[in-house]
């Protein structure tokens, strides 16, 4: 949890002056008890207006003074809260974007929005509390106590038991509803991640008529946050009538003993009565401990939750030994002996790969689903390290140039074109930074996506919506390449991103690609695609079976030609 109250310190000073509004407060309220029996004693017993008036207008001062404090504590402790929110939010955000792909693998999505959400909510709820009543709560204890023994010690011997019982099995509490809530911070996640998917796929879901397999997932995982919650809930709550028991109990011995001692001449019934008036705020503030109870404990759940994500090692950033100095300037590429297995996993999908492509080379990627294709891209722009061998880019590893200059030279267009909500232009300019318009436009022209865009309503301001839903995937695709070219990158990587165009729009695309001075490497199941291209590398389960020209492949490779007999027959394939 240190790490999470680390971000108090730039709002330290409104912490502390909170606390301070807190104690004058507090001081306040304690006295009032104390002043009551003063004005009992000698004002009323007595039958003495003056003392009546004086102590009267001292208790109406006080509680005025606790008044304004209470506002103005309140005023900043809401600054420190939110201030404390948006400072861990914001390092939250950056700190994911940190992530490796490995990293972000160890969480789901839904678990890293709720602890955007809900766990940040609790804990600064928890810090708003601590400083206007939380804090507050024991200092009541410990000071109606105090004040108790100076009015009358004889009165207050029961503190000394009640008391400390109370404070052991509040603890005592507060250790096992820790542990609970963290089971039900674990459930909110689970409910998160079902309802994600659940609209992520909705078209799926309806076109396979699967509502009711969707509704039984969610009401598990429903049934099971409402029971922990249920339980936990109960449980907490379970404490509040054995506090108030313990504090009641006192309370009836005070005022019996009380009564008793005022009737012998041993105490006063002033003494009495601001004895009671502190049993009272005592039992208030105790009290209050189911509540604070349930506070700290869902703290410091989402704070351990919180604390983990922002304490995770990164396994994937500079090297100690980056130049940042050195530039991509032509775009070759080299394996030289490159092995790759994801994180936590004993397949090796990437084995033993040695080949290099020239600058300004293009490069056809052809191999079976799961031969490793898209792993291999993978390595190039370093979304993952290899686990083996070395990949080069002009002539240097990769870990020699900074992320951003070796990110900021590549252009990649995912197997899975990714677009956000906003316009179309938004969604090309994302790809460069203060992109002009012209450059958006060039860039949608050799997409061959420019004259699809001018026929919508609203041209490149039209609205995409979430993930582009309300556009179809060889749009998406062809916007996502637009992204990809309005950087002029050294690299082009499209990763199996002309699937759904037709052959005419994919012939012109290619053609205007060519006019770039860019290393392409594509991966594609099209022959016509890959003939295309300079050389051909064909993959098969993580190994480069042959590298070549078209031609080449055709003479020398049974599996290229099954893969041609298949799309243009038999004749075409083994013709000689």
């Amino acid at each position: 949890m240190r790490t999470v109250f680390s971000f108090i310190k730039p709002y330290k000073l409104a912490a502390v002056a909170a606390l301070l509004l807190m104690l004058v407060e507090l001081a306040a309220e304690l006295l009032l008890p104390l002043f009551l029996g003063k004005m009992i004693n000698d004002g009323v017993v007595n039958q003495d207006i003056d003392n009546i008036v004086m102590w009267g207008s001292i208790m109406i001062g006080l509680s005025l003074i606790g008044f304004v404090s209470g506002i103005i504590n309140s005023f900043y402790s809401s600054h420190v809260s939110w201030g404390f929110a948006h400072d861990i939010r914001e390092r939250l955000f950056a700190k994911i974007q940190e992530f490796s792909f490995a990293n972000l693998n160890k969480y789901p999505t839904s678990g890293l929005v709720t602890r955007f959400t809900n766990d940040v909510r609790q804990v600064q709820n928890t810090v708003f509390m601590i400083l206007r009543i939380i804090s507050k709560a024991p200092l009541i204890v410990i000071g109606g106590v105090t004040l108790a023994f100076i009015v009358d010690a004889k009165l207050s011997l029961v503190f000394l038991v009640t008391v400390p019982l109370l404070i052991g099995f509040i603890l005592w509490i507060l250790k096992i509803a820790s542990g609970l809530f963290d089971k039900v911070q674990k459930s909110v996640d689970k409910v998160n991640r079902v309802m994600q998917e659940n609209l992520a796929g909705m078209r799926l879901i309806k076109a396979f008529f699967r509502r009711k397999h969707e509704e039984e997932r969610f009401t598990t995982a429903n049934k099971e946050l409402a029971d922990r919650t249920r339980f936990t809930f109960r449980f907490v709550e379970s404490s509040m009538p054995v506090l108030l028991f313990v504090m009641n109990l006192s309370l009836i011995f005070i005022i019996w003993f009380g009564n008793a001692q005022a009737i012998a001449g041993d105490t006063s019934v002033g003494n009495v009565v601001a004895i009671v008036n502190y049993a009272l705020r005592v039992s208030m503030a105790i009290s209050m401990f189911t509540f604070i109870i349930m506070a700290f404990s869902r703290m410091k759940a989402s704070a351990e939750r919180l604390s983990e994500v922002l304490n995770l090692e990164v396994d994937l950033k500079d090297s100690d030994t980056v130049n940042y100095g050195v530039h991509v300037s032509k775009g070759s590429v080299a394996f030289q002996d490159v092995s790759f297995a994801y994180p936590e996993t004993e397949e090796t999908v990437v084995k033993q790969m040695t080949f290099e492509v020239a600058a300004g080379e293009k490069l056809a990627v052809i191999g079976s689903t799961g031969s490793g294709k898209t792993s291999l891209f993978q390595l190039i722009p370093r979304l993952y390290d290899p686990t083996g061998g070395t990949v080069l880019v002009d002539d240097k590893q990769l870990t020699d140039y900074s992320l951003d200059e070796l990110r900021g030279s590549i252009g990649y267009v995912p197997q899975s074109p990714l677009l956000f909500t906003g316009s179309v232009r938004d969604n090309i300019a994302w790809g460069k930074d203060q992109a002009t318009n012209e450059e958006i436009v060039q860039a949608a022209k050799d997409a061959q996506i420019h004259d699809t865009i001018i026929g919508l309503d609203d041209q490149y301001e039209t609205r995409v919506g979430q993930k582009g839903v309300n556009l179809s995937g060889g749009q998406k695709q062809r916007i996502s390449i637009a992204r990809a070219l309005i950087r002029k990158p050294k690299i082009l990587m499209l990763d199996d991103s002309t699937s759904a165009l037709d052959l005419a729009t994919e012939s012109r695309l290619l053609d205007a690609i060519d006019t770039y001075q860019c290393t392409m490497l594509i991966i594609t199941q099209k022959i016509s695609t890959a003939m295309r291209a300079d050389r051909i590398l064909l993959m098969d389960e993580g190994k480069l079976l042959a590298i070549g020209t078209h031609k080449e492949l055709l003479a020398t490779s049974e599996l290229y030609q099954k893969i041609v007999e298949s799309q243009f027959g038999k004749e075409y394939a083994y013709a000689k």
